[in-house]
């Protein structure tokens, strides 16, 4: 009889120790075992390879660290990477893999000090292996384990001695552990974090479960230590508190609170003869009181992103530097949590997030998305012969991660679907640990979890959620109980390329409804894998990009971060939306609300600056003298805070320019890390909109049949051909744009994707016909109509072109939509292409919005004011190029070309019966076929031509890569608009 290789076995890791908690400050020896270790790659899992061989002859790649990287992106020894969101790479079959199952042979010397041999006990720990591997020292196998994200101690005592010994670990990339680990992730192998050599003392500690709660009713910490193996000589004490007593004693002390505003953390050191641990505790209570999640007796929000460990040139095999700078970003943009995404992270991520102030919701290391297009026949959640493997999955999880102040709750893993296993799974954990909230997404009735919580709903089902009128469930009584919990979006928006749009329509109603806990934005970083084109051109590769059978596109680029770790305008968006001091505008004219969104904390440490900022210029700034206390909000008049002064202000500005009102919370520590521009929070209000200029009234001049509008040369038919001594490669109107992630996808809820109807209109193929130029009243006024090949749909079209003086003319674009639009549109506006052989070098001065790009429904972080980048600055390189750069509001403009200055200067704009204070300007060195073209940013080259997008009106981000697409107030619809530029040189 033939029986199955072990890596497709349902038992849990064989031969291993106790999942212990992660190793802490100890003063047991040990030896870390990363660097160079020798190996080689196998095809199958049976590799033939003694695990005596000592594999002399062989390569060497480095630990921790993934085969498939090993080498790369100068070569790609060890086979590739591959990416798939849902879809398994191999038959689903399960338990069972594919005979081809590339399995890698490591080798290493360890040596084990004489001294060692004296006592105890000699372990090896592993903190994470992808997926099934097996140990054996000097030629002796000891134990089978799996759990790639998960730690692994085998106890080698009585296989090792004094001096060198052979350590040799065979690892398979596909086990029966693939069917559980189906993570939207790179599918990638090996030894991947930190290998340790320990020493256990005969009177050490093998474990401590530490409890540190506080009591905010009188400011009391509760402490008790457990330790494993009881030892009644063993002795827990906390220096800065005077603490002493027994493991298993119950202490309390007036204390510090842990939490994220505040991580104040106490040393616990855990003494027995053998051994001394320090662990350090942040004293905290996580509780569900009356449907809401509360820390230390407040509120608890969760303004949160979803992280997967990745680096462009190690995958998972993350650095202690890079998990830091992880950190101290999210901290910089006022990111409080995180959830891990979808297994438990590196331990030392979750020291730091003690550290530093970071929620945790660590989940589980399981995922079987790819069962759910097979009606998830076979799920392994569902399936009693997988009970006994997921319970020890989530029983490592908690065991290492227990004693972290900052994990507030657990989950039980991610897109697993449901079944008998998930109740078994809970129960795991609540005996474990009872002092923390238990989610998990796949639990709808919420039977076994104690949170409800969702992905990607509109935010009209949010707000029926905070107000507890959702649907109700079949079942009364789990009906009842759901009801009564709080609500958490696990993922919420979903940062894909340029996105994402819409985050204030679910943070609104998080800030007015207690039982919404807040959520997480998916995802914190785009996966993009380092790597070159056969000619070296480097760039970062996604799904499809190694050659794979299956791949899932550019959908591992869906980061808040780029690859580089730039962050993404998305990010800014984040942060400014995320603002520990929310300021919008308020509900009357010339005011604006500000709210302490912290739950702990005063705003006493931060000034509320403001500014009056007309063209672009401070022509007024103060501070309001107001401290907010926390959860308090305030609203603010402007004319309160100038009083007479605030029509003699308005009265000396220009009537054709907007005056902004902003206010920006400013740390009053000079050296405190957040964006420049957002401080700890910052608003606006439109104070007065910009008036129309003067109507020109100056007259065309027609030479050799050429008219002359001020600079502007037209030919017959109208179209501009030269401004000033720049030469014209293109102008007219235009409806489309380079599609966006979100745009390429249809949302959730929507019946037509956006890139879809542009298509279907033919927004993306426009032609134009003029149906008369004519002279009218000493301006020229051309009639056309732009549309689309093979569709009916096209907008009818009048330009005039009137004379202001010999530098200047006026620009007047109305546009009204015909045909049966099948959806929304891109943009409505104007198109100037100059030609301009260094297009990229372009400086562009603005007065709007800035310094970054915004839309619709992604415009929180920009600020009224005067800015400036070349044309390549104002470029954001997305990791699968689109649309972007965008910048809202401007009134002015000023292209410092070749040929010398151009300034346009924002007239009239209306979209419908709306005004509209400002264009929406974006220039770059290539047309938007080019860019949507392109499927890396090294593609885009610049073909001498600066391609100005003049809009009236652009379609918002939203999040319909995976969600809901743009908003109704930020979508853009076939409407009537006009648009009155001038132009001067």
């Amino acid at each position: 009889m033939t029986t199955h290789p072990t890596h497709e076995s349902l038992l849990p890791p064989t031969g291993v120790r106790a999942p212990r908690f992660a190793a802490p400050t100890t003063d047991a020896p040990h030896v870390p075992l990363d660097g160079d270790w020798r190996f080689r790659l196998f095809p199958t899992a049976d590799t033939g390879v003694d695990p005596g061989d000592p594999g002399e002859d062989w390569g060497t790649v480095p630990v921790p660290g993934h085969w498939q990287l090993a080498g790369a992106p100068d070569a790609w020894p060890h086979g590739r990477p591959a990416y798939t969101n849902v879809l398994y790479p191999i038959p689903v079959d399960p338990p069972r893999v594919p005979r081809d199952n590339p399995t890698g042979e490591y080798r290493r010397t360890v040596t084990v000090p004489d001294a060692w041999r004296d006592g105890g006990r000699v372990v090896l720990r592993f903190e994470g292996v992808d997926s099934w591997f097996e140990v054996a020292v000097n030629g002796r196998v000891l134990a089978q384990s799996h759990g790639s994200r998960l730690p692994t101690e085998v106890d080698v005592t009585d296989a090792v001695h004094a001096g060198e010994n052979l350590l040799a670990v065979r690892v398979t990339q596909w086990s029966a552990q693939t069917y559980v680990e189906d993570q939207d992730q790179w599918w990638l192998s090996g030894i991947f974090r930190d290998v340790t050599l320990l020493h256990r003392p005969d009177d050490g500690i093998e474990h401590v479960t530490l409890h540190a709660a506080y009591d905010h009713t009188t400011g009391e910490g509760v402490l008790r230590v457990d330790v494993e193996p009881a030892r009644p000589d063993a002795l827990v004490e906390v220096p800065a508190l005077g603490l002493r007593a027994r493991p298993g004693e119950e202490t309390r002390a007036p204390v510090e609170p842990w939490s994220a505003e505040s991580p104040r953390l106490y040393d616990v050191v855990v003494r027995t003869p053998g051994e001394t641990v320090t662990l350090r505790a942040g004293f905290r209570t996580v509780a569900v009181v009356d449907g809401v999640l509360t820390l230390n007796g407040a509120p608890l929000v969760l303004r949160g992103v979803n992280r997967h460990e990745f680096a462009p040139t190690d995958g998972r095999a993350v650095t202690r530097e890079t998990m830091l700078a992880d950190v101290l970003a999210m901290k910089r943009h006022h990111v409080n949590a995180v959830r891990t995404s979808h297994y438990p992270p590196h331990p030392h991520f979750l020291d730091l997030c003690d550290e530093h102030g970071l929620y945790v919701v660590d989940e589980n290391d399981l995922e079987t998305h790819g069962f759910e297009l097979l009606g998830w026949r076979d799920n392994p959640t569902d399936d009693p012969r997988w009970e006994p493997l997921l319970v020890d999955r989530v029983t490592r999880m908690v065991r290492r991660d227990a004693h972290h102040p900052a994990v507030v709750m657990w989950s039980l893993g991610n897109e697993a679907g449901v079944g008998c296993n998930v109740a078994a799974m809970a129960a795991a954990v609540r005996t474990l640990d009872p002092t923390r909230p238990v989610h998990y997404e796949g639990d709808r009735t919420c039977e076994h979890a104690d949170v409800y919580s969702r992905m990607y709903p509109t935010s009209q089902e949010v707000a029926l959620i905070a107000r507890g009128l959702e649907d109700p469930l079949p079942d009364a009584a789990l009906d009842t109980r759901r009801r009564a919990m709080p609500f958490v979006l696990c993922e919420y928006a979903h940062a894909m390329g340029n996105g994402p749009g819409g985050l204030t329509g679910y943070l609104d109603l998080v800030d007015d409804h207690p039982r919404l806990a807040g959520g997480f934005v998916w995802e914190w970083f785009d996966h993009g894998i380092a790597t070159r084109t056969p000619d070296g051109e480097p760039y970062y590769g996604y799904g499809g990009d190694f050659g794979e059978e299956l791949h899932d596109g550019t959908f591992i680029a869906d980061g808040l971060l780029l690859p580089d770790r730039t962050p993404s305008p998305g990010l800014l968006e984040l942060a400014a939306a995320y603002a520990p001091v929310r300021v919008r505008a308020g509900a009357q004219p010339g005011t604006l609300e500000l709210r302490n969104r912290y739950a702990f904390t005063s705003t006493a440490h931060a000034r509320l600056v403001w500014t009056l900022v007309a063209d672009g210029d401070v022509v007024a700034e103060g501070e309001v003298d107001r401290v907010l206390a926390p959860d308090e909000r305030v609203e603010v008049r402007l004319a309160d805070v100038l009083g007479d002064r605030l029509d003699d202000l308005l009265a000396a500005t220009d009537p054709t320019t907007a005056v902004w009102w902003v206010l920006r919370a400013v740390p009053r520590d000079a050296g405190a890390d957040v964006p420049a521009h957002l401080g700890l929070g910052a608003g606006q209000v439109l104070v007065r909109p910009p008036a129309a200029p003067p109507r020109a009234t100056g007259s065309v001049v027609t030479v050799g049949g050429v008219r002359r509008v001020g600079p502007v040369e037209l030919d017959a038919t109208g179209r501009p051909v030269r401004i000033g001594g720049t030469a014209v490669r293109l102008a007219r109107v235009d409806a489309w744009r380079a599609p966006t992630d979100n745009d390429r996808i249809r949302s959730w809820y929507d019946p037509v994707g956006d890139a879809e109807a542009w298509e279907r209109a033919g927004l993306s193929r426009l032609h134009e016909r003029v149906d008369d130029v004519a002279d009218v009243a000493g301006a020229v006024v051309v009639t056309s109509r732009v549309a689309g090949a093979a569709t009916d749909c096209g907008l009818r079209v009048r330009t005039t072109w009137r004379t202001v003086d010999e530098r200047t003319a006026d620009l007047v674009v109305e546009l009204t939509p015909e045909g049966r639009w099948p959806g929304t549109v891109a943009r409505l506006g104007w198109l100037l292409a100059l030609e301009q052989p260094d297009a990229g070098d372009v400086r562009v001065d603005w007065t709007g919005l800035g310094p970054d790009e915004s839309y619709a429904d992604s415009r929180l972080a920009a600020l009224a004011g005067r800015w400036q980048h070349t044309v390549d600055a104002l470029q954001t390189r997305y990791t699968h190029p689109q649309e972007n750069g965008a910048r809202r509001g401007v009134t002015r403009a000023v292209l410092h070309l070749a040929g010398g200055p151009l300034t346009l200067t924002a007239g009239e704009v209306r979209v419908a019966d709306r005004a509209v204070p400002g264009l929406e300007l974006t220039a770059r060195p290539w047309s938007d076929r080019a860019l949507a073209d392109a499927r890396h940013p090294h593609e885009l080259v610049p073909d001498g031509a600066l391609w100005l997008h003049l809009d009236a009106v652009q379609h918002g981000l939203g999040s319909a890569a995976c969600g809901p697409g743009v908003e109704p107030d930020a979508a853009a619809r076939p409407t009537t608009a006009t648009l009155q530029v001038r132009l001067q040189v």
